[in-house]
């Protein structure tokens, strides 16, 4: 996911090291811990498999960074056309790895750049994995509901709501993604016909 995030960032424009991690950190950290360890590792692999390349950015700072000193701070990492290949690759994939805790969120957050037809898979899939999980936990709640105390059959039922809203949302996202690839898009009238007038006389 850090390398489908990397690309997807990329891909919307060349950021410096620093903002990059920024912006890694409001889209990853949303949905699973994200170590900055693992990042530069990923870098130098994806640079590797040409991917990225790095360029020395200029002698300013990105706005609201800290004072950068020594290289990493200046580079500035962009995609390649082997790049934007692989993240097309990645975008693609709609099978149960795109529908996990895990993943989902992160596919998620590039929609935008993921072809709709793949949207609709991914939203079908990962609602179709809520929907055993909310049949498991509710199952698991009739069978042991005699058993539990209070405050743990209200925690489980805490959970078993959750999971209820999400397949709403789910249902909601994949009826507007339907509704939209069936809408034929707007065509504008033509044009009236250029005329022209003349003024008095004119012959």
């Amino acid at each position: 996911m850090l390398e489908l995030a990397v690309l997807g960032l990329l891909n919307e424009a060349p950021l410096h090291g620093y903002e990059l991690r920024q912006r890694l950190k409001a889209t990853l950290g949303t949905f699973r811990a994200f170590s900055y360890g693992s990042l530069y590792p990923s870098l130098r692999r994806m640079k590797a498999a040409g991917w990225i390349t790095e360029d020395e950015g200029d002698a300013a700072v990105v706005a609201g960074a800290p004072p950068l000193t020594g290289r990493r701070g200046k580079v500035v990492y962009k995609l390649t056309a082997d790049g934007k290949e692989r993240l097309a690759e990645l975008l693609a994939e709609a099978g149960p790895s795109a529908w996990e805790d895990e993943t989902f969120g992160v596919h998620f957050a590039f929609f935008g750049q993921t072809d709709p037809e793949v949207r609709v898979r991914i939203l079908e899939g990962r609602r179709s994995r809520l929907e055993e999980r909310r049949e498991g936990v509710a199952t698991s709640i009739d069978r042991t509901r005699s058993r539990l105390d209070r405050y743990t059959l209200q925690l489980q039922e805490h959970g078993l709501e959750s999971v209820e809203r999400e397949v709403r949302w789910l249902t909601e996202l994949i009826e507007t993604e339907r509704r939209s690839a069936t809408t034929p898009r707007a065509v504008p009238d033509p044009a009236p016909p250029h005329t022209t007038t003349t003024g008095r006389g004119a012959p």
